[in-house]
């Protein structure tokens, strides 16, 4: 018996869709030729499908599941997918879902008619050609639009059946992608957006019908090509999320179309996700700064195409604070994920760095207290695909520094891991914080804008002014000892704050080293290690 499209039936299609992409993730990642072939298609989608079930699992954890009706439903899964979209089909896929929901929304009632639900296609079909500035056919695109023109003429068909033809109409259109794109009859697969998309409304189909719809058939993996695209595209893929006003938005869209291609703008109503593959990198974030408030920036290299890597033996995983400390850390080998202050990566994210380092063993440094069971969580997400993880609890970025300079891969795994353990334990850790309001703390009561100096996590000091809270601070800390201090400062900081530091530290005591490094704009205003 079919079942109605209520926010039960969403629930269920969040759920249902992501086991699908998790089921054919490396499928679809390795017949990914176009726009680049990068093998990540697959991927992309499940970590932007997996972003959407969150957001509808968190609407109803928040108390409001009951009585919600389909069309709210929807715009969560919608703007979860929005937040959390990467690649170029993650982000279609979240336009995608955004123009349903702008229909359904009018549902009537708790359920949706399968009339409506054939309107959401057609708008979601039409949104998303909309948010890409060269619609491209042979694409996701033109599987969708199938899957919407396959319900014209739904009549009183119920929304179970609605889908069930809008999942036909874009198998066929998958299976003639080929013919539609150069790119993918050279390399014998059909597109790999599409093929996410037809798993989705797959989803869709046993949600409503209970029963799940004949699946593709399975594409060989290819021989790896280098297209045209891959070698003489632009170097790097550049995502953020954008808080703007749409005229911003369309003034961001022309400068971005003069600087690169595969360009996607997703969302509305001031947050947006925009993504678009460019040789200058700096260009396309400063275009944003210009739009609004680019936050969540993930820039990637595209290293040609991607056949099958070479595992290597081990890697380290870092989170860092920072674009100074990522660029530290990845000098020296490791695999990094840049978060901003405040916000943290979902486990997702860390199992998908982990994946990225092609390594057999590989360890992982969270860098951050409260990242503690997102990284166990993310290290057992890739221990059953039979990667060795080993989570070394370092609770700030300069014991993560202490730990990576101690790495020894020639070393055997254990070996290398209490070495790497000791070296972070070792390293007590300090930072200072500006006071946004008034708090009592283990140090009194401080005021806004007061300047805080906290060790391992607790405030210790409370000053007015960053210099002086600073070497403050550095006394604290080295009251016990220590060989070398370590300052991370942000791009932010007082002029000449290092230097006044490094100084200081010499003057006051002579058997102590400094060494500094740059954090960047993203980092916390001061972090201090003392070994």
């Amino acid at each position: 018996m079919p079942h109605p499209l209520d926010s039960a039936a969403v629930r269920l299609w969040c759920s249902l869709a992501l086991e699908a992409l998790g089921r054919e993730r490396e499928e679809i990642d390795a017949i990914n030729v176009y726009p680049v072939a990068d093998g990540d298609t697959g991927t992309n989608l499940y970590l932007t499908a997996e972003s959407a079930r969150e957001a509808v699992e968190a609407l109803e954890g928040a108390g409001v599941g009951v009585g919600v009706g389909v069309g709210e439903a929807v715009r969560a899964m919608a703007h979860g997918a929005l937040l959390g979209a990467r690649g170029n089909s993650g982000t279609i896929l979240a336009q995608l879902l955004r123009g349903m929901a702008g229909v359904l929304a009018a549902a009537e009632g708790a359920e949706c008619s399968g009339e409506l639900l054939a309107r959401g296609l057609a708008e979601a079909a039409s949104e998303a050609r909309r948010a890409v500035a060269h619609p491209v056919e042979g694409t996701i695109l033109t599987v969708a639009s199938a899957a919407a023109e396959a319900c014209d003429g739904a009549g009183g068909a119920d929304a179970a059946e609605v889908a069930r033809r809008a999942y036909e109409g874009a198998r066929v259109a998958l299976e003639a992608t080929p013919g539609q794109l150069g790119a993918l009859e050279r390399a014998g697969v059909v597109d790999a957006g599409g093929r996410g998309l037809v798993a989705v409304l797959g989803a869709l189909v046993e949600a409503l019908s209970g029963a799940a719809p004949a699946r593709p058939v399975r594409a060989a993996r290819p021989v790896p090509v280098v297209e045209e695209c891959a070698t003489g595209g632009p170097a790097f893929e550049v995502i953020y999320l954008l808080e703007a006003e749409d005229a911003a938005v369309d003034r961001l869209r022309e400068r971005l179309d003069g600087l690169g291609d595969s360009l996607v703008v997703v969302g509305g109503d001031g947050l947006w996700n925009v993504h678009v593959h460019v040789d200058d990198a700096g260009a396309a974030v400063e275009a944003g700064v210009e739009a609004g408030r680019p936050y969540r920036i993930r820039i990637t290299h595209f290293e040609g195409a991607a056949p099958v890597v070479e595992r290597v033996q081990r890697a380290v995983v870092a989170v860092l604070p920072g674009e100074g400390l990522a660029a530290l850390c990845e000098a020296a080998g490791a695999t990094t994920v840049l978060v901003k202050a405040g916000e943290s990566p979902a486990s997702a994210e860390l199992a998908e760095a982990i994946r990225r380092a092609h390594a057999h063993e590989v360890v992982l440094l969270p860098n951050a207290v409260e990242l503690r069971h997102t990284a166990a969580a993310a290290a057992e997400q890739v221990r059953v695909e039979g990667v060795r993880v080993a989570l070394i609890p370092t609770r700030s970025a300069v014991q993560g520094i202490a730990a990576l300079a101690v790495h020894e891969p020639e070393r055997r795994f254990d070996e290398d891991v209490v070495a790497m353990t000791a070296a972070a334990g070792a390293t007590r850790y300090g930072e200072l914080a500006l006071a946004e309001r008034q708090s009592f703390t283990s140090a009194g009561v401080c005021q806004a804008g007061d300047v805080l100096g906290l060790i391992d996590g607790d405030v210790a000091v409370i000053g007015e002014g960053v210099e002086g809270t600073a070497r403050e601070l550095v006394d604290r800390m080295l009251s016990g000892g220590g060989e070398l201090v370590t300052l991370v400062v942000a791009d932010d900081a007082p002029q000449g704050l290092a230097d006044g530091l490094q100084a200081y530290v010499r003057e006051t005591r002579l058997a102590v080293d400094t060494v500094v490094y740059a954090g960047g704009s993203q980092a916390p205003l001061l972090l201090i290690g003392v070994e």
